[in-house]
């Protein structure tokens, strides 16, 4: 560098323009910059490839962080074709005819775009053969409660039936339970033999109108019915099984319980055990019965349960797991649904469901099948997996190239030119871009029904559901609530403080026992 003792400066300044260079080249940010979105990109990609719509990076993103799974019930958890499986009736059919019964019946649901309402529409149809409705006015319709309306020339509309008499014709004499064989389903028919419900020998069948109301015990209460206890008796016992089960009332009496089944889907309990195996906790949210919700979760192993949740609530429940600090996933397919898959952390729609639920929701399942959900998020988490991965792969390129580029070996005599430095950026992009695209190598699982989770499907008689309705919050519920139990070490409640409360509240309860005995 020098020449007899005087320094070379023009030597000096090309080789640091040369070294310059060469950092800048080296320095580009290109393998950084690529580090994310082309994982992302390749994520959604493969999410697509499996019947999987992730709408953008930040789902993707968040989805592995989720910790607790909100499932709806009817048409998420469930089939989604719910149809009338049994029919309670406390009028005898010498008053009110079960062909009167089902078109008055239909024809209060036929405004209604329940899926409840629905089965009771289809059912309906099928036995009475028939696609007119009498006449509906002053319909009113009470979210998650039931509808109330008049109906009015029900006459008029048998009458048209040429046919149904002959199809039925001793069923006005029979006091016994019966099955109607339909073409795609069978229905029991029992009627419910207590001389209290019919202490009246109206006829109804030939009434100019009737004021009917559809719904929930609480829904009939409201509109002034009574509800005797071999009604609540019938309602009991099919929710015991897992059933639907609402009242009929005609004008301010009770006609009918109606039994609806909704069967689970095939692999919701599988998806509720991986998701289980992850480390994820699942919660059944519903606006059903508690013992008709808690039927269903027991037959997919699901242990938390929050029933009787009107569609305006299901929202409020999501921000109060959320404030626990979990993150929270929610998976719906109905319009009642849409607040909670917009509030939730990400949200989870079924395609099957409604256009304001997939609209509502970041991931929506194509396939409607329910396991995809655990594929969700294991994707998710195979995606950030990789992003670590090019981080690091690109964090350590410039952490060894940048001093080699910048000389700092050159005493040494190791040293690269800026062509190099140009060679080796490009180099890095290539292989982070690479990096991201084995992603494509991600597969579901294929051997799902172990016999680890034979042993889970033993178990489910023994598992202890904790059931909550409404809005009760597990972490402040009222000692003398009945839904609850202290069963606390086999139930997931999720937190340390929530099993120090239910531990604490089982203690303070045992203290109490022992000082009234002792008084």
């Amino acid at each position: 560098m020098t020449m007899h003792g005087v320094p070379n400066w023009e030597e000096i300044i090309r080789m640091a323009f040369e070294y310059s260079i060469t950092v800048l080249a080296i320095a580009c940010p290109c393998a950084l910059g690529l580090a994310t979105p082309t994982a992302i990109m390749v994520g959604t990609g493969v999410g697509a490839k499996n019947g999987i719509l992730i709408k953008g990076g930040e789902p993707l993103e968040v989805a592995q962080k989720i910790r607790t799974v909100v499932f709806d019930k009817t048409g998420t958890i469930t089939e989604g074709k719910p149809r009338v499986v049994k029919i309670f009736t406390t009028i005898p059919q010498q008053q009110l005819s079960l062909k009167n019964l089902c078109a008055i019946a239909g024809t209060a649901e036929s405004n209604s775009e329940h899926p409840i309402g629905n089965a009771i529409v289809s059912f309906a149809k099928e036995y009475l053969k028939n696609e007119r409705w009498a006449t509906v006015s002053q319909f009113q319709v009470s979210a998650g409660n039931g509808i109330a309306c008049e109906v009015s020339n029900v006459p008029n509309v048998i009458n048209t039936i040429p046919d149904l008499n002959s199809i039925h014709e001793n069923e006005q004499e029979s006091s016994q339970s019966q099955i109607l064989h339909l073409s795609s389903f069978n229905v029991d028919v029992v009627p419910i033999q207590e001389t209290s419900l019919t202490d009246s020998n109206e006829n109804w069948d030939h009434l100019d109108s009737y004021s009917v109301v559809i719904g929930s015990e609480k829904w009939l209460i409201s509109n002034g019915v009574s509800i005797q206890l071999p009604i609540r008796n019938a309602l009991s016992r099919e929710r015991h099984v897992g059933n639907i089960s609402i009242l009929l009332a005609i004008n301010c009496k009770v006609a009918a319980v109606i039994s609806i089944s909704d069967q689970v889907k095939s692999e919701a309990a599988l998806a509720v055990w991986a998701l289980h195996k992850m480390g994820i906790h699942s919660v059944l949210l519903t606006g059903d019965n508690a013992k008709t919700a808690e039927a269903a979760a027991k037959q997919v192993g699901i242990r938390e349960v929050f029933a009787e949740v009107l569609p305006n609530q299901k929202m409020d429940k999501i921000k109060q797991l959320q404030r626990t600090g979990q993150k929270v996933a929610m998976v719906g397919d109905g319009v009642n649904d849409s607040p909670a898959l917009a509030t939730a952390n990400v949200g989870i729609a079924i395609a099957a469901g409604s256009d304001i639920a997939i609209e509502s929701a970041r991931i929506v399942l194509v396939k409607n099948n329910l396991f995809d959900v655990v594929t969700a998020i294991r994707l998710s988490r195979a995606t950030i997996r990789r992003i670590r991965i090019n981080l690091f792969f690109a964090f350590f390129y410039n952490a060894i190239g940048i001093p080699i580029a910048a000389g700092v070996f050159q005493p040494v005599g190791f040293s690269i030119q800026p062509w190099m430095a140009a060679a080796a950026m490009a180099l890095s992009s290539v292989s982070v871009v690479s990096s991201s695209l084995l992603l494509k190598n991600f597969k579901p699982a294929r051997q799902l029904k172990t016999p680890e989770f034979e042993s889970f499907i033993k178990s489910f008689d023994k598992t202890e559901v904790l059931v909550y309705k409404g809005l009760e919050d597990p972490a402040q519920q009222n000692d003398n609530q009945p839904s609850e139990t202290l069963h606390y070490k086999n139930t997931p409640v999720g937190t340390l403080e929530k099993i120090f409360h239910f531990m604490k509240r089982d203690l303070l309860r045992r203290s109490e026992k022992k000082l009234k005995e002792f008084v």
